[in-house]
C-alpha cells in the first residue's frame, strides 16, 4: 500500500518536471522564432511539405478512406496558405478564418473514423501528432513573432538613450512580448514576486 501511494507521488513530481520542461522548450522556441522569423519561415514550410508527403503514404498503404486523408491534405494546404504574410497574422483574414475551420473539421473527420474503426492507440496518436497537431503547434509557437495580431502585449516603455534612435528602437522592441512569451514572462514575474528573496547583511 505505501508504494503504491509513493507511486503517485513520483508520478505527480516526474508530471510537474515534464510540464517545467515543456514550458521551457516553448519559451525557448518563441525566442528563436522570435529571432530568426526567416528561418522560422523555411522550417515551418518543410514541415508543411512533409506533412503533405505522409499524408500521401498514408493514403498510398494504409486502409484510411481517401476522404478522411483529403480532408487532412486539404486543412494542411489551408494553413500552408498563412505562410504568404508569415509572421504576420490577422485574427480577421479570410485565410486565418479559413484555417481554424479546416482544423475544425479535420479534427471532427478523424474523431468520426477512429471511433468507429478500430486501431491500436499509438497509431492513432501517431496520426493526429503528425497530421493534425504538428503544422498548428508550429504556428501557435510562431504567434510571438507577430507585432500586430495578439492582444496580450506588455506597455511599451520608453528608454531614451541621449537621441540615439536605433538604441531607441531596439529598446521599445525587447519591452514589447506577445504571444506565448508574454505569458510566460507574465508567470515569471508573478512568481518573482511570490518567491523570498535575500538580503545581504554586512
Amino acid at each position: 500500500m505505501f508504494l503504491w501511494v509513493l507511486s503517485w507521488f513520483a508520478c505527480a513530481i516526474q508530471l510537474g518536471f515534464g510540464i517545467l520542461c515543456v514550458a521551457a522548450g516553448l519559451y525557448y522556441l518563441a525566442e528563436l522564432v522570435e529571432e530568426y522569423t526567416v528561418i522560422a519561415r523555411k522550417i515551418i514550410t518543410l514541415i508543411v511539405w512533409v506533412v503533405a508527403v505522409v499524408h500521401v503514404c498514408i493514403w498510398l498503404w494504409e486502409d484510411i478512406p481517401a476522404f478522411v486523408i483529403g480532408t487532412g491534405f486539404l486543412a494542411n494546404a489551408t494553413c500552408a496558405l498563412l505562410l504568404k504574410n508569415f509572421p504576420f497574422v490577422s485574427l480577421s483574414s479570410t485565410r486565418f478564418l479559413s484555417a481554424i475551420v479546416m482544423l475544425s473539421v479535420n479534427h471532427y473527420v478523424a474523431f468520426q473514423f477512429f471511433t468507429t474503426v478500430y486501431y491500436p492507440f499509438s497509431e492513432i496518436l501517431a496520426y493526429f501528432t503528425v497530421c493534425l497537431w504538428l503544422v498548428p503547434f508550429t504556428y501557435f509557437v510562431s504567434l510571438s513573432a507577430n507585432e500586430n495580431v495578439l492582444p496580450t502585449t506588455t506597455p511599451i516603455v520608453t528608454v531614451h538613450n541621449d537621441g540615439d534612435a536605433v538604441a531607441d528602437a531596439l529598446s521599445s522592441k525587447r519591452s514589447r512580448r506577445y504571444g506565448i512569451l508574454s505569458v510566460f514572462n507574465y508567470i515569471f514575474h508573478k512568481a518573482t514576486k511570490v518567491m523570498p528573496t535575500r538580503t545581504k547583511t554586512k
